[in-house]
């Protein structure tokens, strides 16, 4: 797929909001490569990262425990400042740091949280398919030996470096295409 064909796609679908899609570097997550790439289509620094989609698949509706597809913006970035492998539970960190990487028993919320809105009426937003009231976020985990695989509840899990990484560049509002 080439990036500049991305943008244009995004740009025809927020009809009227070309800013969001022309002004900053976006996201594009790849749910069957499991990657998330940080696309700048004016520059030769896009990064590429491993990811964790849901196990139960693609899919928007509330409590189906799947990654919400669409066109997405980030509404709020948690966590700057805290420790590699702070735990956070309802988005305040805990106190507690997550020792164990290799957690498979619990989807622990770690280091950096990126809270995802849908913009797609419809799709995304609103009503039972509603990204931000699922809680949808990209945010690191405890559990990074899966990483690479389907395997979280919702969320686009990360390596806890790369979503400090990712965190550190990106705005609020900047578009994050998942697919």
């Amino acid at each position: 797929m080439r990036w500049q064909d991305l943008n244009r796609e995004v740009a025809a679908k927020l009809a009227g909001n070309h800013a969001l899609a022309d002004q900053r570097p976006f996201i594009f997550v790849d749910s069957r490569q499991q990657q998330l790439h940080c696309i700048d289509i004016e520059a030769d620094n896009n990064r590429s990262y491993p990811v964790s989609t849901a196990k139960n698949g693609m899919g928007n509706r509330l409590d189906s425990h799947k990654t919400p597809f669409g066109i997405h913006q980030i509404r709020q970035k948690v966590g700057g400042g805290q420790p590699i492998g702070a735990v956070f539970e309802g988005r305040q960190p805990t106190g507690r740091i997550a020792s164990d990487l290799d957690n498979r028993e619990q989807d622990e919320i770690t280091t950096r949280i990126l809270w995802l809105d849908g913009l797609e009426e419809g799709v995304n937003r609103g009503g039972v398919y509603d990204t931000y009231s699922r809680y949808i976020y990209i945010h690191g985990t405890s559990d990074e030996k899966r990483i690479g695989e389907p395997v979280s509840g919702g969320c686009i899990r990360m390596r806890n470096v790369d979503v400090i990484e990712l965190f550190d560049e990106v705005l609020l509002n900047d578009l994050v295409v998942i697919r």
